[in-house]
Parts: C-alpha cells; structure tokens; sequence
C-alpha cells in the first residue's frame, strides 16, 4: 500500500470512529409529522384519498447544533451491529395496520414499507434502539398520536384558505405546548409559502419513549425564512 492509499485510509477510519462517537452522544429527537395537502403537489404525485390528519415522516436522532445524526446506510457505525434495514421492517407486523395508516408513504406507486426502510437505515438504527425495529417505530406511532403532540391543538388553528403569519403559529405552540417547534414549509410557484411539517423536539434522556419537550434550535426549516414576515398557507384537506 503506498503512503497516499494509507493516509486515506486512515482518514476513513477516523471518520467511522468519529461518526461512532458522534451518533452516540445526539442531543435530543425531532418528531416530524406531515400535512399531506401541502406535501402532495401536485396531487397526481401522491395517493389519494389524502389523509386528514398529520401522518408520521420519523423520529430523527439530532445534535445539539441542529443537525441530523448522519447515516451511512447499511455501514453505519452510529451504533454497534444494529438490525440492518430489511431485518427491521421484517419485524413491524404487529403494528402494520397502525403504520399502514398513521406512517404512510404519500407518494404514488411506492410502497409504505419502503418508507419505513429509509427511515430505519437513516435514522432509526442511530437512535437508542438499534436492536429494537419495533419499539422505536410503536414509539414513534404513540407519540404522533398522543393529544401531547396533536398538531391541530399545538398550532391552535385549523386548515383554511387564509394563511397565517408564520410568528403567530410558533407562539401558539409555544403557549399550548411549552416549547417552540419547527416548522417546515414548501414554496410553490409564486413564492407562496405552505406548511408542510411539523417537528416537535424530545430532550434524550436515555430512557425510552422520549417524553421531555424543548424548544427546537432551530424554528423554521425549507422555504421558511422570516417568522415575523411569512405568511404560510395550512390549506383545508383535499
């Protein structure tokens, strides 16, 4: 091996040892759920009928800095020989119905397991349950269905044709939740703004289910810029 294949092969090895580290020591987890009127656009992406109701995107383990753990598909070092992706989904069948329902994969002609793939591979197999496929998606579908977490009741309004100063969504959490989120927007043609997630922020205290809400780092994501000046659109169910 000449000097240069070995230099990068130590970097390599380094970087695993450093991701190990890292994925072992996230700060907390972001609870995202989707509105699907705004993620499906245009509609003939998706499958429908669309849900009415918030559906499930994950449970992702996050630094304090704000960003995602980072995954390495079935290489990922973030935990010690965790359940590999298709083992995972393999051991979902006891809550099938319930993901099938809560934890769909809006987009059409695909699969809803392929979903719950990915997001095994890119997050769940760095969180606290690598040999737990189960517990950790049984987890997520209680929180996303708990009243703690209901989106209607956090953001303190309803769908409507009449978008909402961002500022305004973000205090109503605050005041009905105890801590900010974050939320996600879409921007479609125009520049118009439409709430597309969600994210709640669960402090990892090493016990499982996470439960201890804090304010997320970051308050806006995707097309969100200004909370003080975005209006966003949270349009009625198609």
């Amino acid at each position: 091996m000449g000097i240069k294949q070995f230099i990068g092969y130590a970097l390599v090895v380094f970087a695993s040892l450093v991701v190990s580290a890292q994925g072992s020591d996230f700060a907390f987890y972001k609870l995202s759920l989707i509105w699907p009127t705004s993620a499906c656009y245009p509609l003939s992406n998706c499958k429908t009928p669309l849900p009415t109701f918030f559906t499930i995107h994950g449970l992702w383990p996050t630094f304090a800095n704000d960003t995602a753990v980072p995954a390495y598909g079935p290489n990922n070092r973030c935990n010690a020989n965790p359940v590999g992706p298709d083992a995972a989904v393999a051991r979902l069948t006891p809550i099938q119905d319930r993901l099938n329902q809560r934890w769909p994969n809006l987009r059409a002609g695909v699969e809803n397991s392929v979903f719950w793939r990915h997001e095994w591979q890119n997050h769940g197999i760095c969180s606290d349950y690598p040999q737990d496929p189960l517990s950790y998606f049984n987890d997520t579908l209680n929180l996303a269905t708990s009243t703690k977490f209901d989106p209607f009741k956090a953001l303190g309004v309803q769908p409507s044709n009449t978008p909402y100063l961002l500022n305004t969504l973000l205090q109503n959490v605050y005041k009905n939740v105890g801590a900010y989120p974050q939320i996600s927007c879409s921007q479609r043609s125009g520049g118009a703004l439409y709430l597309k997630e969600i994210r709640f922020c669960l402090t990892r205290t090493k016990k499982t289910p996470p439960s201890v809400v804090q304010s997320c780092p970051t308050r806006v994501a995707g097309g969100c810029k200004d909370p003080l000046t975005n209006n966003v659109h949270f349009p009625p169910a198609s």
